[in-house]
Protein backbone atom coordinates (compact mmCIF):
# COMPACT_ATOMS: atom_id res chain seq x y z
CA UNK A 1 0.00 0.00 0.00
CA UNK A 2 1.16 3.39 -0.51
CA UNK A 3 -0.30 7.21 0.33
CA UNK A 4 -0.60 9.83 -1.66
CA UNK A 5 -1.78 13.23 -0.20
CA UNK A 6 -2.27 16.52 -2.34
CA UNK A 7 -3.29 19.53 -1.32
CA UNK A 8 -5.18 22.16 -4.19
CA UNK A 9 -5.05 25.82 -2.62
CA UNK A 10 -8.16 27.83 -2.84
CA UNK A 11 -10.07 24.88 -4.53
CA UNK A 12 -13.73 24.85 -2.56
CA UNK A 13 -16.66 22.21 -3.25
CA UNK A 14 -19.68 21.52 -1.16
CA UNK A 15 -19.00 19.30 1.81
CA UNK A 16 -22.45 16.98 0.56
CA UNK A 17 -20.20 16.97 -2.98
CA UNK A 18 -16.85 15.66 -1.00
CA UNK A 19 -18.54 13.39 0.55
CA UNK A 20 -20.02 11.59 -2.37
CA UNK A 21 -16.63 11.72 -4.47
CA UNK A 22 -14.59 10.50 -1.00
CA UNK A 23 -17.07 7.38 -1.18
CA UNK A 24 -17.00 6.94 -4.91
CA UNK A 25 -13.20 6.81 -5.02
CA UNK A 26 -13.19 5.19 -1.74
CA UNK A 27 -15.24 2.22 -3.63
CA UNK A 28 -12.56 1.88 -6.44
CA UNK A 29 -11.16 -1.90 -6.19
CA UNK A 30 -7.56 -1.32 -5.00
CA UNK A 31 -7.77 1.45 -2.97
CA UNK A 32 -7.77 1.13 0.93
CA UNK A 33 -9.02 4.62 2.46
CA UNK A 34 -9.89 8.07 0.44
CA UNK A 35 -10.91 11.23 2.09
CA UNK A 36 -11.76 14.30 -0.83
CA UNK A 37 -12.70 17.02 1.83
CA UNK A 38 -11.80 20.73 2.76
CA UNK A 39 -8.82 21.01 4.98
CA UNK A 40 -10.51 22.07 8.21
CA UNK A 41 -9.16 20.88 11.36
CA UNK A 42 -11.33 18.15 11.74
CA UNK A 43 -10.80 16.83 8.24
CA UNK A 44 -6.74 16.90 8.71
CA UNK A 45 -7.12 15.60 12.32
CA UNK A 46 -9.24 12.61 10.19
CA UNK A 47 -6.39 12.18 8.06
CA UNK A 48 -4.38 12.01 10.69
CA UNK A 49 -6.34 9.23 12.39
CA UNK A 50 -6.54 7.17 9.44
CA UNK A 51 -2.78 7.14 9.08
CA UNK A 52 -1.86 9.90 6.62
CA UNK A 53 0.74 12.37 7.09
CA UNK A 54 -1.20 16.04 8.15
CA UNK A 55 -0.23 18.31 5.41
CA UNK A 56 0.24 22.27 5.77
CA UNK A 57 -3.03 23.51 4.19
CA UNK A 58 -5.84 26.25 5.12
CA UNK A 59 -9.49 25.37 5.69
CA UNK A 60 -10.17 27.22 2.04
CA UNK A 61 -7.71 24.41 0.77
CA UNK A 62 -9.03 21.10 -0.64
CA UNK A 63 -7.54 17.66 0.79
CA UNK A 64 -7.45 14.70 -1.61
CA UNK A 65 -5.34 11.79 0.87
CA UNK A 66 -5.94 8.22 -0.65
CA UNK A 67 -4.52 5.10 0.37
CA UNK A 68 -3.98 2.30 -2.44
CA UNK A 69 -2.15 -0.41 -3.95
CA UNK A 70 0.12 0.26 -6.06
CA UNK A 71 -0.01 2.58 -9.10
CA UNK A 72 -3.83 2.89 -8.05
CA UNK A 73 -3.50 5.66 -5.69
CA UNK A 74 -2.74 8.23 -8.59
CA UNK A 75 -5.14 6.77 -10.85
CA UNK A 76 -7.45 7.52 -8.12
CA UNK A 77 -6.40 11.32 -7.36
CA UNK A 78 -6.63 12.03 -11.09
CA UNK A 79 -10.23 10.70 -10.94
CA UNK A 80 -10.94 13.44 -7.86
CA UNK A 81 -9.15 15.49 -10.32
CA UNK A 82 -11.86 14.78 -13.61
CA UNK A 83 -14.88 14.40 -11.05
CA UNK A 84 -15.07 17.51 -9.75
CA UNK A 85 -13.72 19.61 -13.02
CA UNK A 86 -17.00 18.10 -14.14
CA UNK A 87 -18.96 19.14 -11.42
CA UNK A 88 -17.12 22.97 -11.88
CA UNK A 89 -17.94 23.34 -15.47
CA UNK A 90 -21.38 22.13 -14.57
CA UNK A 91 -21.44 25.09 -12.32
CA UNK A 92 -20.28 27.71 -13.94
CA UNK A 93 -22.64 26.95 -17.04
CA UNK A 94 -25.61 27.28 -14.40
CA UNK A 95 -24.51 30.35 -13.07
CA UNK A 96 -23.19 31.68 -17.02
CA UNK A 97 -27.15 31.11 -17.54
CA UNK A 98 -28.57 33.34 -14.79
CA UNK A 99 -27.53 36.04 -12.17
CA UNK A 100 -24.42 35.50 -9.94
CA UNK A 101 -24.53 33.80 -6.65
CA UNK A 102 -26.24 35.90 -3.48
CA UNK A 103 -23.72 36.77 -0.69
CA UNK A 104 -26.25 36.10 1.93
CA UNK A 105 -29.14 33.44 2.77
CA UNK A 106 -31.87 36.41 3.18
CA UNK A 107 -30.37 37.90 -0.85
CA UNK A 108 -30.45 34.31 -2.49
CA UNK A 109 -34.23 33.78 -0.71
CA UNK A 110 -35.58 37.41 -1.43
CA UNK A 111 -34.24 37.02 -4.81
CA UNK A 112 -36.10 33.55 -5.99
CA UNK A 113 -39.33 34.73 -3.70
CA UNK A 114 -38.81 31.80 -1.05
CA UNK A 115 -40.58 31.17 1.77
CA UNK A 116 -38.54 28.30 3.06
CA UNK A 117 -34.71 27.82 3.68
CA UNK A 118 -32.61 24.52 3.99
CA UNK A 119 -29.79 25.46 5.84
CA UNK A 120 -26.91 22.86 5.59
CA UNK A 121 -23.34 23.61 6.60
CA UNK A 122 -20.85 22.67 9.36
CA UNK A 123 -22.85 22.85 12.43
CA UNK A 124 -20.54 25.54 14.01
CA UNK A 125 -21.17 28.14 11.25
CA UNK A 126 -25.26 26.91 10.68
CA UNK A 127 -26.64 29.26 13.35
CA UNK A 128 -25.82 32.41 11.65
CA UNK A 129 -27.07 31.27 8.49
CA UNK A 130 -30.57 30.25 9.83
CA UNK A 131 -31.30 33.09 11.92
CA UNK A 132 -30.32 35.21 8.82
CA UNK A 133 -33.47 33.74 7.21
CA UNK A 134 -35.92 33.94 10.48
CA UNK A 135 -35.34 37.46 10.39
CA UNK A 136 -36.12 37.81 6.93
CA UNK A 137 -39.67 36.17 8.27
CA UNK A 138 -38.78 32.73 6.49
CA UNK A 139 -39.16 29.55 7.93
CA UNK A 140 -36.02 27.38 7.94
CA UNK A 141 -35.26 23.80 7.74
CA UNK A 142 -31.61 23.35 9.68
CA UNK A 143 -30.06 20.34 8.02
CA UNK A 144 -26.99 20.62 9.88
CA UNK A 145 -26.28 18.69 13.38
CA UNK A 146 -23.95 19.44 15.82
CA UNK A 147 -25.72 22.44 16.71
CA UNK A 148 -25.09 23.84 20.05
CA UNK A 149 -28.62 23.21 22.05
CA UNK A 150 -28.62 26.86 23.23
CA UNK A 151 -28.36 28.11 19.79
CA UNK A 152 -31.30 26.01 19.04
CA UNK A 153 -33.18 27.48 21.64
CA UNK A 154 -32.84 30.84 20.38
CA UNK A 155 -33.34 30.06 17.11
CA UNK A 156 -36.89 29.05 17.97
CA UNK A 157 -37.68 31.37 20.18
CA UNK A 158 -36.92 33.73 18.08
CA UNK A 159 -39.23 32.20 15.04
CA UNK A 160 -42.40 31.79 17.09
CA UNK A 161 -41.52 36.06 17.23
CA UNK A 162 -41.25 36.13 13.61
CA UNK A 163 -44.39 34.20 12.88
CA UNK A 164 -42.04 31.48 11.29
CA UNK A 165 -41.05 27.68 11.97
CA UNK A 166 -37.47 26.26 12.12
CA UNK A 167 -37.53 22.87 11.79
CA UNK A 168 -34.13 21.58 13.07
CA UNK A 169 -31.49 21.54 13.55
CA UNK A 170 -30.33 17.78 12.64
CA UNK A 171 -33.61 18.03 10.64
CA UNK A 172 -32.64 15.12 8.05
CA UNK A 173 -36.48 15.21 6.12
CA UNK A 174 -39.44 16.79 5.09
CA UNK A 175 -41.91 17.62 2.82
CA UNK A 176 -43.80 21.09 2.38
CA UNK A 177 -46.10 21.04 -0.39
CA UNK A 178 -45.34 18.00 -1.82
CA UNK A 179 -41.48 18.75 -2.40
CA UNK A 180 -38.96 16.67 -0.20
CA UNK A 181 -36.45 18.32 1.56
CA UNK A 182 -33.36 16.67 3.11
CA UNK A 183 -33.32 12.87 2.96
CA UNK A 184 -37.16 12.40 1.07
CA UNK A 185 -38.59 9.86 0.15
CA UNK A 186 -41.65 10.13 -3.04
CA UNK A 187 -44.53 10.36 -1.57
CA UNK A 188 -47.89 10.87 -3.06
CA UNK A 189 -49.97 13.74 -2.11
CA UNK A 190 -52.71 12.81 0.67
CA UNK A 191 -54.73 13.70 3.69
CA UNK A 192 -51.83 12.71 6.47
CA UNK A 193 -49.77 15.88 7.85
CA UNK A 194 -46.68 14.49 10.39
CA UNK A 195 -45.09 16.55 12.69
CA UNK A 196 -41.74 14.56 13.31
CA UNK A 197 -38.90 15.11 16.39
CA UNK A 198 -37.55 12.09 14.03
CA UNK A 199 -36.54 11.68 10.30
CA UNK A 200 -36.10 8.12 9.87
CA UNK A 201 -39.13 7.95 11.98
CA UNK A 202 -41.57 9.85 9.40
CA UNK A 203 -40.22 7.68 7.19
CA UNK A 204 -41.15 4.74 8.20
CA UNK A 205 -44.76 6.01 8.69
CA UNK A 206 -44.97 7.63 5.86
CA UNK A 207 -43.77 4.75 3.53
CA UNK A 208 -46.00 2.19 5.14
CA UNK A 209 -48.53 4.80 4.69
CA UNK A 210 -47.62 4.61 1.30
CA UNK A 211 -47.65 1.51 0.61
CA UNK A 212 -51.22 1.20 1.91
CA UNK A 213 -52.21 4.10 -0.90
CA UNK A 214 -52.15 6.77 1.62
CA UNK A 215 -50.38 10.13 0.71
CA UNK A 216 -48.96 13.07 2.81
CA UNK A 217 -50.46 16.70 3.02
CA UNK A 218 -47.19 17.84 4.82
CA UNK A 219 -43.97 16.22 6.83
CA UNK A 220 -42.90 18.96 9.04
CA UNK A 221 -39.73 17.67 10.70
CA UNK A 222 -38.62 19.15 13.90
CA UNK A 223 -34.96 18.38 15.04
CA UNK A 224 -34.74 14.86 17.61
CA UNK A 225 -34.00 17.20 20.36
CA UNK A 226 -37.25 19.17 19.93
CA UNK A 227 -39.11 17.23 22.82
CA UNK A 228 -35.94 17.45 25.12
CA UNK A 229 -36.33 18.83 28.38
CA UNK A 230 -34.34 21.86 27.05
CA UNK A 231 -35.99 22.88 24.13
CA UNK A 232 -39.18 22.09 24.88
CA UNK A 233 -41.26 20.89 22.16
CA UNK A 234 -41.03 24.71 20.79
CA UNK A 235 -41.40 23.95 17.05
CA UNK A 236 -43.49 20.49 17.50
CA UNK A 237 -46.53 22.91 19.38
CA UNK A 238 -45.84 25.78 16.45
CA UNK A 239 -46.16 22.28 13.87
CA UNK A 240 -48.90 20.75 15.26
CA UNK A 241 -51.04 24.49 15.25
CA UNK A 242 -49.62 25.14 11.13
CA UNK A 243 -51.02 21.68 10.30
CA UNK A 244 -54.43 21.68 12.20
CA UNK A 245 -55.38 25.12 10.44
CA UNK A 246 -54.12 23.13 7.03
CA UNK A 247 -57.64 22.63 5.08
CA UNK A 248 -55.47 19.48 3.17
CA UNK A 249 -54.41 17.66 6.47
CA UNK A 250 -57.20 15.25 7.65
CA UNK A 251 -55.08 13.50 10.27
CA UNK A 252 -52.44 14.94 12.14
CA UNK A 253 -49.70 11.98 13.22
CA UNK A 254 -47.22 12.90 15.58
CA UNK A 255 -43.62 11.06 15.85
CA UNK A 256 -40.91 11.32 18.19
CA UNK A 257 -37.73 9.58 20.01
CA UNK A 258 -38.21 8.79 23.83
CA UNK A 259 -39.48 12.65 24.30
CA UNK A 260 -38.65 14.10 28.24
CA UNK A 261 -41.55 13.01 30.17
CA UNK A 262 -42.83 16.77 30.95
CA UNK A 263 -42.60 17.63 27.07
CA UNK A 264 -44.72 14.35 26.49
CA UNK A 265 -47.58 15.65 28.65
CA UNK A 266 -47.31 19.45 27.24
CA UNK A 267 -47.56 18.30 23.22
CA UNK A 268 -50.14 15.76 24.46
CA UNK A 269 -52.27 18.79 26.37
CA UNK A 270 -51.73 20.56 22.80
CA UNK A 271 -52.68 17.79 20.80
CA UNK A 272 -56.10 17.41 21.99
CA UNK A 273 -56.86 21.00 22.00
CA UNK A 274 -56.57 21.03 18.31
CA UNK A 275 -59.89 20.47 16.04
CA UNK A 276 -58.56 18.28 13.34
CA UNK A 277 -57.92 14.43 14.64
CA UNK A 278 -54.59 12.82 15.86
CA UNK A 279 -52.55 9.77 16.46
CA UNK A 280 -49.38 9.96 19.17
CA UNK A 281 -46.21 8.09 18.25
CA UNK A 282 -43.76 8.66 21.05
CA UNK A 283 -41.47 6.00 21.04
CA UNK A 284 -40.83 4.52 24.95
CA UNK A 285 -41.34 1.92 26.96
CA UNK A 286 -45.23 1.11 26.79
CA UNK A 287 -45.95 3.14 24.05
CA UNK A 288 -47.00 2.27 20.09
CA UNK A 289 -43.97 1.78 17.57
CA UNK A 290 -43.87 3.00 14.35
CA UNK A 291 -45.99 0.76 12.68
CA UNK A 292 -48.65 0.63 15.23
CA UNK A 293 -48.92 3.73 14.50
CA UNK A 294 -48.98 3.75 10.75
CA UNK A 295 -51.39 1.07 11.29
CA UNK A 296 -53.77 3.67 13.49
CA UNK A 297 -53.49 6.11 11.27
CA UNK A 298 -54.99 3.85 8.56
CA UNK A 299 -57.80 3.25 10.71
CA UNK A 300 -58.45 6.59 11.66
CA UNK A 301 -59.07 7.51 7.94
CA UNK A 302 -61.50 4.19 7.65
CA UNK A 303 -58.46 2.55 5.19
CA UNK A 304 -57.82 -1.06 5.28
CA UNK A 305 -54.33 -1.96 7.21
CA UNK A 306 -52.52 -4.09 4.26
CA UNK A 307 -49.52 -6.70 5.17
CA UNK A 308 -46.59 -5.79 5.43
CA UNK A 309 -43.71 -6.76 3.16
CA UNK A 310 -41.43 -9.35 4.03
CA UNK A 311 -38.93 -10.90 2.01
CA UNK A 312 -38.49 -13.82 4.59
CA UNK A 313 -34.57 -15.65 4.91
CA UNK A 314 -33.87 -19.08 3.33
CA UNK A 315 -31.69 -19.75 6.46
CA UNK A 316 -33.29 -21.31 9.68
CA UNK A 317 -35.55 -19.40 11.80
CA UNK A 318 -34.27 -16.39 14.21
CA UNK A 319 -34.97 -17.36 16.92
CA UNK A 320 -32.64 -20.08 18.42
CA UNK A 321 -30.02 -17.78 17.44
CA UNK A 322 -27.44 -15.86 19.95
CA UNK A 323 -27.20 -11.81 20.78
CA UNK A 324 -28.86 -8.92 18.61
CA UNK A 325 -26.55 -6.69 17.51
CA UNK A 326 -28.50 -3.41 15.91
CA UNK A 327 -25.92 -1.92 13.11
CA UNK A 328 -28.55 1.17 12.46
CA UNK A 329 -28.53 4.54 9.93
CA UNK A 330 -31.71 6.28 11.65
CA UNK A 331 -31.08 7.29 15.50
CA UNK A 332 -35.66 7.19 15.56
CA UNK A 333 -35.23 3.31 14.12
CA UNK A 334 -32.27 2.37 16.45
CA UNK A 335 -34.41 3.40 19.62
CA UNK A 336 -37.34 1.55 18.17
CA UNK A 337 -35.10 -1.90 17.63
CA UNK A 338 -33.96 -1.72 21.24
CA UNK A 339 -37.12 -1.16 23.05
CA UNK A 340 -38.59 -4.22 20.93
CA UNK A 341 -35.91 -6.30 21.41
CA UNK A 342 -34.66 -5.54 25.18
CA UNK A 343 -31.59 -6.76 24.59
CA UNK A 344 -28.36 -7.04 22.40
CA UNK A 345 -26.41 -3.83 21.42
CA UNK A 346 -27.55 -1.06 19.34
CA UNK A 347 -25.40 1.68 17.66
CA UNK A 348 -26.85 4.87 15.28
CA UNK A 349 -24.00 5.53 13.52
CA UNK A 350 -26.15 8.60 12.38
CA UNK A 351 -25.27 9.90 15.80
CA UNK A 352 -23.51 13.46 15.60
CA UNK A 353 -20.46 11.59 17.09
CA UNK A 354 -20.50 9.25 14.14
CA UNK A 355 -20.93 11.93 11.31
CA UNK A 356 -18.67 15.02 12.55
CA UNK A 357 -16.64 15.09 9.39
CA UNK A 358 -17.34 12.00 7.71
CA UNK A 359 -20.28 11.02 5.50
CA UNK A 360 -24.00 10.01 6.60
CA UNK A 361 -24.26 6.38 6.98
CA UNK A 362 -27.20 6.74 4.64
CA UNK A 363 -24.89 8.12 2.12
CA UNK A 364 -21.77 5.99 3.08
CA UNK A 365 -22.13 2.55 4.71
CA UNK A 366 -18.32 2.34 5.58
CA UNK A 367 -18.81 2.26 8.78
CA UNK A 368 -21.78 -0.16 9.02
CA UNK A 369 -19.71 -2.56 6.79
CA UNK A 370 -17.21 -2.65 9.51
CA UNK A 371 -19.59 -3.10 12.26
CA UNK A 372 -20.96 -6.23 10.21
CA UNK A 373 -18.20 -7.59 9.96
CA UNK A 374 -17.44 -7.57 13.24
CA UNK A 375 -20.70 -9.70 14.28
CA UNK A 376 -19.65 -13.46 15.62
CA UNK A 377 -21.07 -16.30 14.28
CA UNK A 378 -24.22 -17.23 15.52
CA UNK A 379 -25.57 -13.67 16.70
CA UNK A 380 -27.82 -11.35 14.87
CA UNK A 381 -27.21 -8.22 12.50
CA UNK A 382 -30.54 -6.25 12.61
CA UNK A 383 -29.73 -2.86 10.18
CA UNK A 384 -32.23 -0.77 8.52
CA UNK A 385 -31.40 0.34 4.83
CA UNK A 386 -33.17 3.63 4.39
CA UNK A 387 -34.62 4.83 1.02
CA UNK A 388 -34.96 8.01 -1.09
CA UNK A 389 -33.57 11.28 -2.59
CA UNK A 390 -30.34 11.94 -1.40
CA UNK A 391 -29.38 8.77 -0.04
CA UNK A 392 -27.69 6.09 -1.30
CA UNK A 393 -28.35 5.54 -5.05
CA UNK A 394 -28.07 1.81 -4.38
CA UNK A 395 -27.20 0.73 -1.07
CA UNK A 396 -28.09 -2.92 -1.63
CA UNK A 397 -25.31 -2.75 -3.89
CA UNK A 398 -22.73 -2.06 -1.48
CA UNK A 399 -24.14 -4.30 1.24
CA UNK A 400 -25.28 -7.04 -0.19
CA UNK A 401 -21.62 -8.85 -0.19
CA UNK A 402 -20.76 -7.87 3.53
CA UNK A 403 -24.60 -9.87 4.11
CA UNK A 404 -23.53 -12.84 2.11
CA UNK A 405 -20.38 -12.91 4.32
CA UNK A 406 -21.76 -12.21 7.52
CA UNK A 407 -24.36 -15.29 6.41
CA UNK A 408 -21.82 -17.51 5.10
CA UNK A 409 -19.44 -17.03 8.75
CA UNK A 410 -22.52 -18.23 10.19
CA UNK A 411 -24.22 -14.67 10.96
CA UNK A 412 -28.27 -14.27 10.53
CA UNK A 413 -28.70 -10.93 8.88
CA UNK A 414 -32.23 -9.17 9.70
CA UNK A 415 -32.78 -6.05 7.17
CA UNK A 416 -35.55 -3.41 7.93
CA UNK A 417 -36.06 -1.63 4.00
CA UNK A 418 -37.97 2.01 4.22
CA UNK A 419 -38.82 3.23 1.08
CA UNK A 420 -41.68 4.28 -1.03
CA UNK A 421 -42.87 2.78 -4.08
CA UNK A 422 -42.01 5.66 -6.17
CA UNK A 423 -38.39 6.30 -4.78
CA UNK A 424 -35.50 5.98 -7.33
CA UNK A 425 -33.66 3.03 -6.02
CA UNK A 426 -37.00 1.00 -6.36
CA UNK A 427 -37.98 -0.97 -2.87
CA UNK A 428 -38.61 -4.14 -4.66
CA UNK A 429 -34.91 -4.42 -6.21
CA UNK A 430 -33.32 -3.34 -3.17
CA UNK A 431 -35.22 -6.19 -1.21
CA UNK A 432 -34.38 -9.08 -3.41
CA UNK A 433 -30.68 -8.48 -3.36
CA UNK A 434 -30.55 -8.22 0.01
CA UNK A 435 -32.46 -10.91 0.28
CA UNK A 436 -30.62 -13.01 -2.49
CA UNK A 437 -27.48 -12.55 -0.34
CA UNK A 438 -28.82 -14.14 2.63
CA UNK A 439 -31.14 -11.79 4.69
CA UNK A 440 -34.53 -11.54 6.11
CA UNK A 441 -36.05 -8.60 4.82
CA UNK A 442 -39.03 -6.26 5.99
CA UNK A 443 -40.90 -3.36 5.63
CA UNK A 444 -41.13 -2.59 9.35
CA UNK A 445 -38.54 -2.36 11.22
CA UNK A 446 -40.93 -3.16 14.39
CA UNK A 447 -41.67 -6.64 12.35
CA UNK A 448 -37.50 -6.68 11.79
CA UNK A 449 -36.55 -6.16 15.18
CA UNK A 450 -39.47 -8.90 16.69
CA UNK A 451 -37.79 -11.26 14.57
CA UNK A 452 -34.19 -10.36 15.04
CA UNK A 453 -34.85 -10.93 18.25
CA UNK A 454 -36.91 -14.38 18.55
CA UNK A 455 -40.29 -12.53 19.37
CA UNK A 456 -42.46 -13.23 15.91
CA UNK A 457 -44.32 -10.94 13.98
CA UNK A 458 -46.97 -10.30 16.25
Amino acid sequence: MSDLVVVRPGVYHDSVTLMRVSRDIGAVPGVEAAIVAMATELNLELAAQLGFEPPEAAPSDLLIAIRAAGGAARDAADEVDRRLAALAEAGRTARSAGEPPHRTTRAAARAHDADIVLVSVPGEHAFAEALDAVEAGMSVMVFSDNVPVEQEILLKDRARERGVLVMGPDCGTACVGGVGLGFANVLRPGPVGVVAASGTGAQQVTCLLDHAGVGVSHVLGVGGRDLSAEVGGRSALRALAALDADPATELIVLISKPPAPEVALTVRAAVQGLATPAVVAMLGPGGDDLTSAAEAALRALGRPVPAWPTWPAQSPAVAAAGAVHGIYSGGTLCAEAALIAQGGSFTDFGADAYTRGRPHPMIDPTARLAALAAVPSGDVALLDVVLGHGADPDPAARLAPEVAGAVRRGVRVVAALVGAQGDPQRPEHQAMTLHQAGAAVFASNAQAARYASGKGLS
